[in-house]
């Protein structure tokens, strides 16, 4: 056994700031003092470490010197107390409209995770994998979220199976109150995946069939929007990036809806995969951006 050190590169903001939650989760709780294995810091450590580097439970436990048992826990509760900060979709297109913003962007993905054996039956009436995207080639979950105009993500959905195509799960999760938003004077960007969302999401016209070309008007429309839209790229880009248990989940994809923001709370604005925990993940970004503006 080789012993070494290691730094965890999250602004000690972050850490103070997912360590406060936690005290006030135990407080809320009547958790007796000393009664716990971590302090609320170190606890939060823990699972900064799963969500910025994919450390595996069973070497959490090992280094935090407690049980597998714990570590599972533990990772547990600090995705809860982070998830209960997450905006609702509501709330973020009520700040985005404050802020400014000309228009968001809205996207989806799907996060590869561990194969889950539940069958369904399709459109066509075969039995196909529940989870398996046909679009992205792997088992996983499908995730939407509405991006900012310079990408960065303001609010993901719960988790839908991967068999689940990206307008069924906008309709489920996103679009009534994006039709909302539009309808009050910001517009919705999105891929020609969402042909058929509604009135105020705009999307590329398609080529027209027989192989004709579009007229210059609507080729300047098409070029304009992807030009726009293209930003929306980076969101989930900069949550994968950021924070790599997102890049390939082995809990049950069924529980990636909990990280990503969802519930409101009067908390700062941009601070949520469903029990993945993508909730958690934006929150942590959030803060960090705080941090870094602060400073």
């Amino acid at each position: 056994m080789i012993a070494y050190r290691a730094t965890l590169d999250v602004p000690r903001e972050v850490v103070w700031f997912a360590a406060r939650l936690l005290a006030a989760e135990r407080r809320r709780r009547g958790t007796p003092r000393g009664s716990r294995a971590l302090s609320c810091f170190w606890q939060a450590v823990l699972g900064l470490r799963w969500f910025r580097d994919r450390t595996a439970p069973e070497a959490l436990a090992r280094d935090h010197g407690i049980s597998r048992a714990t570590a599972y826990r533990y990772l547990e509760e600090v995705t809860a107390v982070l998830a209960g900060q997450a905006p609702g979709l509501c709330q973020a297109l009520e700040r985005a409209r404050d802020e400014g913003f000309s228009h968001v962007i809205l996207d989806g993905a799907v996060i590869p995770a561990d194969r889950c054996r539940e069958k369904t039956v399709s459109v066509r009436g075969e039995v196909i994998d529940l989870w398996y995207s046909g679009k992205a080639h792997t088992h996983g979950a499908n995730i939407q979220a509405v991006i900012a105009p310079d990408g960065f993500p303001l609010w993901v959905s719960q988790a839908e199976p991967g068999s689940v195509h990206d307008l069924t799960a906008a309709r489920l999760h996103a679009l009534p109150a994006l039709y909302h938003a539009a309808a009050s004077g910001l517009p919705v960007l999105a891929d020609p995946g969402y042909d058929g969302a509604g009135i105020g999401i705009c999307i590329p016209v398609k080529q027209p069939a027989g192989g004709r070309d579009l007229d210059i008007n609507t080729r300047t429309r098409n070029a304009l929007l992807r030009s726009l839209r293209c930003l929306g790229e980076r969101g989930f880009a900069l949550l994968t990036g950021r924070w790599r248990t997102l890049q390939h989940v082995t809990a049950s994809p069924s529980r990636i809806g909990d990280i990503g923001p969802r519930r409101p709370r009067p908390h700062p604005f941009r601070v949520r995969l469903h029990q993945m925990k993508f909730a958690e993940i934006t929150s942590l970004m959030s803060c960090g951006r705080r941090c870094r503006s602060r400073s």
